[in-house]
């Protein structure tokens, strides 16, 4: 789940990591109103769930109120492209408006998961401002890391020899010390699975301060936290979604024109690699689960059929606990209740699947049953080939 850069600086703040001081408008007038309190000079930063925005134009140096004023009328309601948002970019309906801060220095700072130890990992670098991944192609004796043992967590020490290696001295090391245990005491509060301040900053007055934040809660905790629907920003989400999140699915669109429905998520991965391989082009990445409902099918179709780009279906189903009935019950339902006249092509192998073939078989869909994965693929591609003549 992500936040804006807005949400995450009051979190940090919470701990006690300094950030400037700003405030988020929702209008233009609220952006000039905003400038004039933090004394004219400030920096407007469109909000938007993706990181480049600065590179895209969407965070501006002004000098007063109405250098403020205008940059805000350009930015609400213009669309950002960054290489996180896609060709499609994101509308800006929300602005930060923060204190201009002189730089002295600039270090990249990051709490997240290393997949390969299972443990949360501390990243720090001198080269801040940058993106990560670039350094860490370039030049990756820049980069350096502290993993962390979850029996004993981040110890001071750890800290420390971050806060050293950045170059930090005396005072400004100690209270480097203190804002990265910070973090890690959030990081764990707040079951985030990437904690990033790109840049911190040492300031003319030789302070520290996060200039920039980003905080990604783990999908899989937020059970454990009732506030954190409150915020989010569904502007920012593609509707089909959020009405997936609602039947509890998992779904993200993608670029392509099959639409996928799997039960299974290694399943899913290995039936987009599939499609890819035999020149196909997946529209989303959806996975029904183990235990649907045929209303949850249903609707986990109709969220496939909801994308205008969307071609024609492949279904990919094993049914081990899932009934493949079930399926095809769900199915027809959905089609049936749009009136979909897309190709669909449903892979079935396991329980009762000669009764979900027998459903299928005797429905007025334009359906092709098969038991084989290969030969499904290759049909549901060189259906939607024809369709694009």
């Amino acid at each position: 789940m992500n936040i804006h850069e807005y949400q995450a600086k009051d979190i940090l703040r919470s701990y006690g990591v300094p950030v400037p001081r700003g405030r988020v408008a929702l209008t233009a007038d609220q952006v000039e109103r905003a400038a004039r309190e933090l004394g004219g000079k400030c920096v407007v930063k469109a909000q938007i769930y993706a990181g480049g925005r600065g590179k895209a134009g969407g965070v501006r140096l002004t000098s007063n109120q109405e250098e403020a004023l205008h940059a805000a009328k350009d930015l609400f309601g213009k669309t950002l492209v960054t290489p996180q948002t896609g060709p499609d970019g994101l509308i800006v309906r929300r602005i930060l408006v923060e204190e201009a801060v002189e730089i002295a220095r600039e270090f990249y700072l990051s709490i997240t998961l290393d997949r390969q130890s299972s443990r949360y990992c501390v990243i720090a670098s001198a080269e801040g401002g940058m993106e990560i991944e670039a350094l860490a192609e370039q030049s990756p004796e820049k980069i350096f890391i502290e993993t962390i043992d979850p029996y004993i967590g981040l110890r001071p020490y750890q800290a420390r020899k971050l806060a050293l290696s950045l170059g930090l001295k005396g005072r400004l090391c100690e209270e480097c010390v203190s804002l990265i245990m910070n973090l890690y005491r959030c990081c764990l509060d707040k079951d985030c699975s990437l904690l990033e301040i790109n840049p911190l900053v040492v300031t003319g007055a030789d302070w520290l301060l996060a200039m920039d934040a980003k905080i990604n809660f783990d999908d899989n905790a937020l059970f454990r936290h009732a506030e954190y629907p409150e915020l989010t920003d569904y502007s920012q989400i593609d509707p089909l979604e959020i009405t997936a999140g609602e039947f509890d699915l998992s779904y993200i669109k993608l670029k392509g024109n099959i639409g996928c429905m799997v039960n299974g998520a290694g399943l899913a991965m290995a039936t987009l690699d599939m499609l890819a391989e035999y020149g196909g082009a997946p529209a989303n990445f959806l996975d029904v689960g183990g235990g649907a409902t045929k209303e949850r099918v249903a609707e986990a179709f109709k969220i496939i059929l909801g994308d205008p780009e969307v071609k024609g279906v492949f279904v990919n189903i094993f049914g081990g606990i899932m009934r493949c009935d079930v399926i095809a019950e769900g199915v027809i339902s959905a089609a049936s209740e749009v009136d979909c006249t897309l190709p669909i092509v449903v892979r079935m192998d396991g329980t009762l699947v000669e009764e979900g073939k027998r459903l299928l078989d005797e429905s007025p869909l334009n359906v092709k049953f098969t038991h084989d994965l290969v030969e499904g693929v290759e049909s549901i591609v060189g259906m939607v080939g024809l369709m694009q003549l």
